[in-house]
């Protein structure tokens, strides 16, 4: 069955000076506008569309692609407010997405980036955002394994890191490691799982966990060394920001990393330094 804000895979009914009609079930017949049909477009013929609405609130098909579906998370930038409505976000399509003020929590203001969910309102049938991030996410325990890579969306500051949007379902946090430079409002990037806590919410670090994470830095650690002629002037005096700078890594990383080189024997601690083992 077709979804309203979601991406469709849809037949041609039929063809028409407008565009291509597609059939969405129960959803009656939709145009696909004529600017997004293209020569291989004929009835019969399946297509890949997303639903929304038009201006004029009809139904509507697209072959474009929002920064995000219903029942996904994005940062988006503050296009215009209406004081009657609300603010429009930029969404990637021509039609700009509202952010209703009861959905704003704190008012916006244009060229502001929010980061939002988009929903179906259940007053309108309409696809709007929804700013109250917490309120979309889903609840119970989920089922990621320590170690796990994943998508994460920050959305708040904590003063342990970032509150994220973990897979476009749950509330996690990325614990940042003295790195808090690495990562800004908004930003989506890949993070491992840490944990996964009685009450659903998911520990993060922006590090793999143990020997993966380990082993790799050990080797950068080591050509590290190789380049600088043997010697290096880090160690435990050295700063989160100096260790992120020089191997991309969290302290407490680094930490481990040169501790296991060191009972491997491949390397020497000094007063402020690292050595390669002769």
């Amino acid at each position: 069955m077709a979804t309203l804000g979601r991406r469709n895979i849809l037949t041609v009914s039929r063809m028409a000076e407008a565009g291509a009609y597609v059939d969405a079930g129960a959803l009656g017949e939709v145009l696909l506008p004529r600017r997004y049909v293209t020569a291989a477009m004929r009835a019969g013929a399946a297509v890949d569309v997303f639903l929304h609405r038009d201006s004029e609130d009809r139904l509507v098909a697209t072959t474009e692609r929002p920064l995000a579906m219903v029942g996904e998370f994005a940062c988006m930038e503050v296009r215009d407010v209406n004081p009657r409505a609300g603010a429009f976000l930029g969404w990637g399509l021509p039609k700009d997405l509202l952010l209703p003020f009861r959905e704003q929590g704190k008012p916006v203001k244009v060229g502001q980036k929010v980061v939002v969910a988009v929903i179906v309102d259940s007053r309108t049938d309409r696809i709007i955002a929804s700013a109250k991030v917490d309120d979309h996410l889903r609840t119970g325990v989920p089922a990621y394994k320590p170690g796990q890579e994943v998508d994460v969306l920050a959305f708040a500051r904590t003063p342990l890191g970032y509150g994220v949007v973990v897979e476009n379902a749950h509330r996690g946090l990325l614990f940042t490691d003295g790195a808090p430079l690495r990562v800004s409002y908004g930003q989506r990037m890949r993070a491992f799982v840490r944990a996964v806590r009685e009450d659903g919410k998911v520990d993060l670090g922006v590090d793999p966990a143990g020997y993966a994470r380990v082993a790799p830095l050990g080797e950068r650690i080591m050509e590290a060394l190789g380049a600088a002629g043997g010697s290096l002037p880090v160690g435990d005096h050295s700063t989160p920001a100096d260790i992120r700078a020089r191997f991309g890594a969290s302290k407490k990383a680094f930490k481990q990393a040169i501790g296991a080189l060191y009972r491997e024997r491949r390397i020497e601690l000094g007063e402020g330094s690292i050595r390669t083992r002769v």
